[in-house]
């Protein structure tokens, strides 16, 4: 997700805020915001992805996610 549209959805909430939205721009609120979710989501995803446990044995074993061992 790019700067733009960041700024983008903190304008659409001032907005939301002060004035109002109009219908058209709730949807594009609505849509950015789940654009941003699904960007953290994937972010968050790539990190623990990324994670290795040390065990006392001093192996290393990487973290899988659930349901996948």
């Amino acid at each position: 997700m790019n700067e733009d549209k960041i700024r983008r959805i903190n304008e659409l909430y001032h907005l939301e805020k002060s004035i109002g939205l109009s219908e058209k721009e709730k949807k594009e609120q609505k849509k950015l915001r789940t654009e941003y979710i699904q960007s953290v989501r994937a972010n968050l995803r790539g990190q623990l992805n990324n994670i290795s446990i040390k065990n006392e044995d001093g192996s290393v074993t990487p973290l899988k996610p659930k349901g996948k061992h």
